[in-house]
């Protein structure tokens, strides 16, 4: 994880201003640095999104390939996560250290994605036992400015709210041998429900508050900081604390309240957002890596 050195005067600045709901950059502890989302920027996938989170930048790309159900669940598709840290983001994350915070990154969306009800797994089995969807889930961390999990489960939502998967057709012939014919038609495709996929809400321990999304200089001065994930409803689904401080049991429940609160207000605007760009449709002017 990309960290600074703070001088013990700038530790206490920090931690000094917090206590007081008044952070470096001017927010409040429960406020979000402004976040700028865009999907479809990435021309070879099923779905991609892009989101920088001030010095923060995110690039998932999702490819939909036919696969063969897992024998536990036999009657639904699948994701698989690879993260790739690009050692450019800083030059912390160049060889092991990049490997180490990417298998991190995987687990956790693995976990978060756990949950059952987080993507509708049913909708891409094909055929039971025998053919579904797989979407391959590749995020890049371009650039690291703290918080790199929440912007990454932004980006992942945003790629799979922009993901669209061709609509198939199983036929089967007089002898029972099954043949699979895929749409041509770009616009016959299956779309994502992402209302209950969950994103990751960082609660970084500051003196004896919490604060949402920080900077690397405020995770310079947390010990200890609670992962959740939160449904659009306000649902926890997964917690996971990181860090080497401990954090008491009223601290966590806090954390818990600030988190459920916080993660429904980011998820109504980042749907605000995911629903302006669709809106637009082929009209809105590329910014990313097609612009």
């Amino acid at each position: 994880m990309a960290s600074v050195v703070l001088s013990e005067a700038e530790k206490l600045y920090i931690v000094h201003g917090v206590q007081e709901d008044l952070r470096v950059d001017g927010r409040g502890c429960e406020d979000y640095r402004c976040a700028e989302v865009e999907t479809d920027v990435v021309s070879n996938t099923s779905g991609s999104a892009r989101v920088k989170l001030v010095d923060t930048d995110v690039l998932v790309g999702i490819k939909a390939e036919m696969g063969t159900p897992k024998l536990e669940k036999p009657d639904e598709g699948y994701l698989e996560f690879f993260v790739d840290c690009s050692s450019s983001a800083t030059p912390e994350l160049e060889g092991r250290g990049g490997e180490e915070l990417g298998t991190d990154i995987a687990n956790t969306l693995y976990r978060v994605f756990s949950c059952e009800n987080s993507v509708d797994l049913k909708s891409l089995c094909i055929n039971p036992r025998e053919h579904c969807w797989v979407l391959y889930v590749d995020v890049l961390l371009l650039e690291c400015g703290g918080n790199i999990f929440d912007a990454i489960s932004i980006a992942v939502k945003a790629a799979l709210f922009n993901t669209r998967i061709p609509k198939v057709r199983v036929l089967e012939d007089e002898e029972g041998t099954k043949e699979i014919e895929l749409s041509d038609d770009p616009y016959d495709c299956i779309r994502l429900n992402v209302e209950e996929v969950p994103c990751i809400v960082t609660l970084s321990k500051i003196g004896y508050r919490h604060v949402v999304d920080a900077t690397l200089q405020e995770e310079a001065c947390s010990l200890a900081s609670l992962l959740i994930s939160v449904t659009s409803k306000g649902a926890l689904t997964s917690m996971k604390k990181v860090g080497k401080g401990s954090l008491d049991p009223e601290s966590i429940f806090e954390m818990m309240e600030t988190g459920q609160r916080v993660g429904k207000s980011l998820h109504i605007a980042l749907q605000k957002i995911l629903d302006e760009e669709e809106s637009l449709g082929t009209s809105r002017p590329k910014v990313g890596f097609l612009g």
